[in-house]
């Protein structure tokens, strides 16, 4: 974005504070189907970040996982062994 480098590091979760919030108990349920939980970024090169600037992949790790992966694994696919293979072999996770 803009002159700034961000790495993704983990998707964002919803918890039951959006429900309190929305006032709707189904909300965390919605929302995790709709798969777009979105993330959360760590800075990599601090620069200028301005309105209407766009995204733009830069890097990916080859046979990396997407946020949608990570996800899935956390909600509905928790069983994927291949999927859970390829996250415990993945750089990209601390190891806690």
């Amino acid at each position: 974005m803009g002159s700034a480098e961000f790495v993704v590091t983990q998707p964002r979760m919803p918890c039951f504070k959006l429900g309190i919030r929305f006032g709707r108990p189904d909300i965390v349920k919605r929302f995790l189907q709709s798969r777009r939980t979105g993330f959360y970024l760590a800075v990599l090169l601090e620069g200028e970040i301005g309105v209407g600037d766009s995204i733009a992949l830069t890097a990916h790790e080859q046979g990396g996982l997407s946020v949608a992966d990570i996800t899935n694994l956390s909600t509905v696919d928790s069983e994927n062994q291949e999927l859970l293979r390829r996250a415990n072999q993945s750089s990209a996770f601390p190891e806690s």
